[in-house]
């Protein structure tokens, strides 16, 4: 191929690159972070942007000289194994890309360390001085939600509009490791058995998404959570509701639980997926034996369940029994 037709393939791709460039990151296609809706996300957000401008600034200066130097020393007409001029060193050059990598790690060193506590740190909470907290349970393949009043719920949280959160995650002793995200919310955090770690947010009123950002098993994928962030009156009275209804045995946490806990491996309708076909098993009209498979789990010829429950106290137990006597699964 001619010099000049690699020449003009090279600046056709490069011309198609660089007006890519601007379309991808204005439609945010996993170039930036979602926009933030926390305090915390927002430092998050401008670390990442101070870390790329220095990025993008040393790529540029690279590549540029690079192309430069290419083309300044080329062989030209000078004979293939004929070596080229003799280049002597340059102290002051090599001082300055000496010092100003120093430099420039030392600025991103410095405005991390300036944000960092507003990222990790839970602020007060007005006159009160307390945040207000939810303890997250990472299990496979399901998030667990508790709050102060006893109340539960499964992968759908809600929590108070422009008060702190601070939500206390973990995992049992006998799961794997997740990873609690909402993008909008803040940074990553992990779910470790044996490690208590924390993290937290405030928001306004509004729906926010994320999912479990650490490999932990086949449905891993279908390990999704989201958060509703509601005025604080309004969570009030929707806390207080869901502790009658769950103490009473009408609340919707047997729902919650067959499609966030047993559906992502045994199917909607008890199908059967990744795991058995229980549909019409005798297990699933037997309060005690599903408190007990749920609870300890099992291990059969067929598979092996892990307990999916082990710690799930009498009211979980008894709303699930209720949702499956009221849908037993059809099995398709």
């Amino acid at each position: 191929m001619a010099s000049s037709v690699r020449a003009k393939l090279l600046l056709a791709a490069t011309t198609l690159a660089l007006l890519l460039v601007p379309a991808a990151y204005g439609g945010n296609g996993g170039f930036v972070p979602v926009t933030p809706e926390s305090p915390n996300a927002h430092d998050i957000r401008a670390s990442y942007f101070f870390i790329t401008f220095f990025t993008l600034g040393v790529f540029v200066l690279v590549e540029t000289l690079l192309v430069v130097f290419i083309f300044r020393f080329r062989r030209r007409r000078r004979p293939r194994f004929q070596d080229g001029p003799t280049l002597h060193g340059a102290t002051r050059l090599e001082l300055l890309w000496t010092a100003l990598p120093v430099a420039i790690l030392f600025l991103i060193a410095t405005f991390i360390f300036i944000e960092l506590p507003g990222i990790s740190h839970v602020p007060s909470a007005g006159a009160t001085g307390r945040a207000y907290q939810i303890k997250v349970t990472g299990r496979q393949f399901y998030w667990q939600f508790e709050y102060p009043n006893g109340v539960i719920s499964i992968d759908s949280m809600r929590a108070p509009a422009e008060v702190p959160v601070k939500l206390t995650v973990v995992s049992p002793d006998t799961d794997v490791i997740h990873s609690w995200w909402i993008p909008a919310l803040g940074g990553k955090i992990d779910a470790i058995p044996g490690i208590v770690n924390t993290t937290w947010f405030e928001a306004k009123p509004g729906f926010y998404s994320g999912q479990c950002a650490e490999l932990c098993g086949l449905e891993h994928a279908r390990m999704l959570a989201s958060v509703e962030v509601m005025p604080k009156s309004e969570f009030t009275a929707w806390l207080s509701q869901r502790r009658a209804q769950q103490s009473a045995g009408t609340s919707d946490l047997g729902d919650e639980e067959w499609g966030g806990v047993c559906a992502k491996c045994h199917g909607l309708a008890g199908e059967g997926g990744i795991a058995v076909r229980i549909a019409g098993s005798a297990i699933l009209s037997d309060p005690r034996a599903l408190a007990k498979i749920v609870r300890n789990g099992t291990s059969t010829p067929r598979g092996t369940m892990p307990a999916v429950g082990s710690g799930w106290t009498d009211d979980q137990v008894s709303a699930l029994t209720t949702y499956l006597k009221e849908h037993p699964p059809s099995g398709s």
